[in-house]
């Protein structure tokens, strides 16, 4: 059965893992842009991995990667209007990945129940209170500029010192404009203005975040770092090294992953929960 929203943002306390479906109704994201771009292509596709096993499908009109330009709210809703009733109504989860309020709160109206903004309510400052007036989810990312600029040299003294104080800031303002701080999740931003280096650390060191009492989501899916450490170009050839990061963040407090590939990351979670069980009091018996 697939978490609610009250399971993910209690998953912090329970241990219980969510798997965050990526659907990317655009021309031009990193890993599949295009390929689900028309409504019943986007449909299709979030039926799939909501038998795959996905908690949460997180939909976006928008592309962030490294270059990438801004989208209008207005061609972000176009992109959204025939498809957000469908997906409300697949009994998962759904999250609109934006940072503009307007689109937020079309998707809100619609049956999202969670926000995920890459700016953690900086691009607009009716976020927050919008997040505050009808009580949904938000998740705060951390993200260093913009996407169009994000990847030109990136630099850090402590990547997890940073970010962590970033997000804790972030939480700080959102509880200050009227969001409850339970309905909040915490993203580091692999990828987001950092360099293989700092994806590592961060991964190595998500425990740092989890000490700000929120669920953490980790969203490292086929990304460049991955391609780097391998030597995989294709994006959607990064699977490997896709599940080892979520396993790696996983046994360090993380709960939340974000990503392409549902039905192996499920698997993989399962079985890594099924061992890291298995010498416990109990374990194995009737």
């Amino acid at each position: 059965m697939a978490a609610t929203l009250q399971d993910i943002l209690q998953s912090h306390r329970t241990g219980r893992a969510a798997v965050v479906g990526i659907l990317n109704v655009t021309p031009d994201s990193f890993s599949d842009g295009g390929q689900f771009l028309s409504p019943p292509q986007a449909v299709a596709r979030a039926r799939q991995m909501v038998a795959e096993g996905a908690d949460v499908i997180d939909v976006g009109a928008e592309s962030s990667r490294p270059g990438s330009d801004r989208v209008t709210a207005a061609e972000q809703i176009e992109r959204l209007r025939e498809i957000l009733p469908v997906l409300a109504g697949l009994g998962v989860v759904v999250s609109i990945d934006t940072s503009i309020a307007e689109v937020a709160a079309f998707a809100l109206d619609r049956g999202a129940g969670m926000i995920n903004d890459i700016s953690a309510g900086r691009d607009d400052q009716e976020m927050f209170a919008l997040v505050a007036a009808r009580g949904g989810a938000m998740v705060l990312m951390h993200m260093a500029g913009q996407p169009k600029t994000m990847q030109d040299d990136p630099r850090y003294d402590d990547v997890a010192a940073e970010v962590r104080e970033f997000l804790a800031e972030r939480m700080a303002a959102a509880v200050a404009a009227g969001v409850r701080q339970d309905r909040l999740i915490l993203d580091p931003g692999i990828g987001f203005g950092k360099r293989t280096e700092h994806n590592l650390e961060l991964l190595a060191r998500v425990g740092r975040l989890c000490e700000l009492g929120r669920p953490v989501m980790v969203g490292a899916s086929r990304k460049r770092f991955i391609g780097q450490l391998t030597g995989q170009d294709l994006a959607r050839s990064r699977l490997g090294g896709s599940i080892a990061a979520c396993l790696a963040a996983w046994r360090r407090g993380a709960t939340v992953f974000r990503v392409h590939d549902v039905e192996d990351t499920v698997a993989a979670l399962k079985v890594a929960a099924a061992v890291e069980n298995a010498d416990k009091p109990g374990a194995g018996q009737p």
